[in-house]
């Protein structure tokens, strides 16, 4: 087997990936990119057909690169991944694809090691770029021989997919609201589970929802509100960008339905917490636009007036009535969707980088292990730690580290 050295090694080459391999570049650390699929693979394969992002194209992107569509519009999956490429080969970006790192542990040299099925890899330095969508997680709930198609979001691809029958998809987030509401309008009997959420608006007052998150200074926000840290966001950029407005979607067929608790002999017991998140997450648009109306009263823009933001649509049967126990079978459900979220996987890690819990344990993205550092982490340094741009931000921070050891 092969061994190599480089001095700076960056595992995976997704966006947080890529935009750290570019800062890395323009300060001069030489560097090495290992993927181990192809640069941006999780938005290619683990997407489903007609996903979106959730930005508009002018402000999800690398400030070197605009999309080649309208600004306004919303990029598709492909085209996120095809901006993604291209953004790395017009920057020369010395990516290695088809490459996976088994196993990384520092040597009595003080050098990492990386091992590979092409042989090891030894570096001075070693950044995580594997982002926080790693491992789907489905909660152990319903059990397999039911009978159901059970998939996590990441293997959804369209409605044609799916057997015969309704379907069931537990939860209230950005990806469960968005397939529910496609298959509802598929023409299948559509249930949606849904937890704690925030339900920003689409656009207000003319602006976007990200262009107020800037406004407002809420991009550079450096922790999540005590309390909010696992509270989803519920936006979309689907159908040319709409508000996600529960009641709504409850009157165009989709059922509603508060947190999946548990399951016994086929029949799902439901929290009574539906009324309670909905009212959660009216609130939450109701501070936000008082905020932007506040906002724009300070600074004297001229903005015009928005009532139709805070309509709100008349209860459906399922609000006032919630369901507390569901019979999937009598019901004549046959898939249940997890858009339940993922858990971490460094199994390939031997390091003293995490938690007890698995989580990675790191100080804007600086661990205890000098020279080894995390980047595409969400509220790695900021809020907007997640988006393209935001990884733009992180990779220069964690760039700049790297090159304060050379």
């Amino acid at each position: 087997m092969n061994t190599e050295h480089v001095d700076t090694l960056v595992i995976g080459a997704g966006q947080a990936g890529i935009a750290t391999s570019v800062h890395l570049g323009r300060k001069g650390v030489p560097h090495l990119v290992l993927e181990r699929h192809q640069i941006a693979h999780r938005w290619r394969a683990e997407r489903w057909d007609s996903l979106v992002a959730n930005g508009p194209a002018w402000h999800d992107r690398f400030p070197d690169m605009e999309f080649a569509t309208d600004p306004d519009a919303f990029p598709g999956k492909e085209d996120v991944a095809d901006y993604l490429r291209a953004f790395a080969r017009a920057n020369k970006a010395p990516i290695r694809e088809g490459v996976e790192v088994t196993h990384l542990t520092q040597g009595d040299d003080g050098l990492f090691h990386a091992t590979t099925p092409a042989g090891t890899i030894t570096a001075r330095n070693v950044v995580s770029a594997t982002g926080s969508f790693q491992k789907p997680m489905i909660p152990p709930l319903v059990p397999a021989d039911l009978g159901l198609m059970q998939i996590h979001s990441t293997h959804y691809r369209n409605p044609a997919q799916l057997p015969p029958g309704g379907v069931l998809v537990v939860g209230g987030g950005s990806s469960g609201t968005q397939i529910a509401d496609e298959l509802n309008r598929a023409g299948r009997k559509t249930w949606l589970s849904l937890g704690p959420h925030d339900r920003p608006p689409r656009r207000y007052r003319g602006k976007d929802f990200v262009w107020w998150l800037g406004a407002l200074g809420k991009w550079d926000l450096e922790a999540p509100a005590p309390g909010t840290e696992h509270v989803t966001i519920a936006v979309s950029g689907a159908y040319g960008g709409l508000n996600i407005d529960f009641r709504r979607l409850a009157g165009e067929g989709l059922h509603l339905l508060g947190r999946t608790e548990a399951c016994k002999d086929g029949v799902l017991s439901i929290a009574d917490d539906l009324q309670r998140n909905i009212a959660n997450g009216d609130s939450y648009l109701a501070n936000l636009l008082d905020e932007c109306d506040a906002h724009v009263q300070e600074q004297g823009l001229d903005l015009p007036e928005d009532p139709e933001a805070r309509r709100i649509y008349p209860d459906p049967d399922c609000l006032t009535r919630p369901t507390r126990m569901l019979d999937l079978k009598a019901q004549g459900i046959g898939t249940i969707i997890w858009a339940t979220g993922f858990t971490y996987d460094y199994g390939w890690l031997d390091l003293p980088v995490l938690t007890p819990e698995g989580r990675p344990d790191h100080s804007r993205g600086v661990t205890r292990v000098p020279g080894f550092y995390f980047v595409g982490l969400p509220w790695l340094t900021r809020r907007g730690s997640s988006f393209i741009w935001g990884c733009w931000k992180d990779g220069e921070h964690i760039a700049t580290q790297v090159a304060s050891r050379t």
